[in-house]
């Protein structure tokens, strides 16, 4: 009896030694260094990309890539919006014509001087903390002094503020709110149009960013935004840093969320 036993043993120990490399090979395939491999990133280039669909049964994005803090840049402009109509909500209130204006060529343009008088009329960082706790935001914090540029976020914590503009449940954002970002988020100028839009074969809704960090010359380009892709909806991040250029980077990004959207499909 005893001998059997230990016969069975051996044998139940052989069969999970021998399944323990497949499965530590699929986790490996899905880790940070496979989807820097699978969209090319180059040197010391870093990526990742988180994805929702909202027509799927999921609640949490997909997250390809180590989900860890970048610089912002220009997509903070988006969250900046969503602070500044809840901040205007607070005083009860809707934004001034001038406030208006600002937001939409801060949106549409990427307007960097609008963007300073929002970020000065939100209370600057501790402002846009302030609001980011009401919209669920976990892992972002707004950047030093006037520079809302480097503010840090993680690509899953841009899902939750596009759930918070996209989504279906609750939210502190009002219909009139979200449609107005929404609005403006189709209407991109021309030529900053790229990012998540690559992913998209039926309409998109995006805000991109670029900044050349002064301390190395390298570049962050980041793309957020809504795509619609095979009859789905899916809120897309993408964030990137370390990029030798801005061509270079945005077509980092652009291949990131092709390989995430399809993954993300295949599911």
């Amino acid at each position: 009896m005893l001998n059997r036993t230990l016969s069975v043993v051996a044998t139940m120990v052989a069969l999970f030694a021998g399944a323990a490399p497949a499965a530590m090979a699929a986790d490996a395939g899905s880790g940070p260094a496979d989807f820097r491999t699978a969209v090319q990133a180059q040197g010391n280039a870093r990526v990742t990309a988180a994805v929702l669909d909202l027509d799927g049964t999921g609640r949490e994005p997909a997250v390809y890539g180590d989900d860890t803090p970048y610089d912002t840049a220009s997509i903070v402009k988006v969250d900046l919006l969503a602070a500044m109509l809840l901040h205007a909500r607070d005083h009860r209130r809707d934004l001034t014509a001038r406030e208006n204006a600002q937001a939409e060529v801060m949106i549409r343009d990427s307007d960097n001087t609008a963007a300073n008088a929002l970020w000065r009329a939100v209370g600057k960082a501790p402002g846009l903390d302030s609001a980011n706790r009401r919209l669920g935001l976990t892992s972002t914090r707004g950047g030093p002094g006037g520079l809302w540029g480097l503010t840090r976020t993680t690509a899953a914590d841009q899902i939750r503020l596009l759930r918070a503009i996209f989504g279906t449940g609750p939210t502190p954002l009002d219909a009139a709110f979200r449609g107005r970002i929404t609005t403006l988020m189709t209407e991109i100028a021309d030529g900053q149009s790229w990012g998540v839009s690559a992913a998209a074969d039926a309409g998109w809704a995006l805000k991109n960013g670029w900044l050349m960090r002064t301390t190395t010359g390298l570049w962050d380009i980041n793309s957020i935004g809504r795509v619609t892709a095979g009859g789905h909806h899916y809120l897309v991040a993408v964030l990137s840093d370390g990029n030798v250029s801005m061509p270079d980077g945005v077509n980092l990004v652009e291949r990131a969320v092709r390989t995430a959207v399809s993954r993300s499909a295949a599911r």
